[in-house]
């Protein structure tokens, strides 16, 4: 039986891009979970990117984020993109810049969609699409002293 659409649920949601953001303050896995509630999304996919203590063999201590100031506009064009290419109820993502820890979040993205396959395939994209086209640079700052900068595109 094809698809009719006549549910709501069925349908395109209004406005699925519900928060975009880059952060001075620590990230929430909540905040960005609760934004995309959506009655009619069966399949919720959440990624949360974490400070690790390790790059290249080599041990970090710390680490920090800057941006240009297009990176919000940045990523919500590739949000616009993911919605417009998966059928996404609701999309929220937000990136951590200033400096953090070992542990701490470094961004966080979801994305809700009428079923699972779809929701973990639009997430994939949303998060692979932010760090290689988002103008987000980190700094590593390693236990022997030295130091080195990344860039996210």
């Amino acid at each position: 039986m094809a698809q009719t659409n006549d549910h709501p649920g069925e349908r395109t949601a209004q406005d699925p891009i519900k928060l975009i953001g880059i952060r001075e303050t620590p990230l929430s896995v909540d905040e960005v979970f609760r934004a995309v509630g959506d009655d009619a999304a069966g399949g919720v996919a959440l990624f949360v990117g974490t400070v690790r203590n390790h790059d290249g063999g080599a041990d970090v201590d710390a680490l920090g984020y800057s941006c240009h100031p297009s990176a919000e506009a940045e990523m919500r064009r590739i949000a616009e993109k993911v919605v417009a290419d998966h059928p996404v109820r609701a999309l929220a993502a937000v990136h951590r810049v200033g400096d953090l820890r070992v542990g701490d979040l470094a961004v966080v993205v979801a994305v809700a969609c009428p079923h699972r396959a779809e929701a973990f395939d639009a997430c994939r994209k949303l998060i692979d699409d932010l760090k290689h086209e988002v103008p987000i640079w980190k700094h590593q700052k390693f236990s022997d002293g030295t130091e080195e900068w990344v860039g996210a595109c």
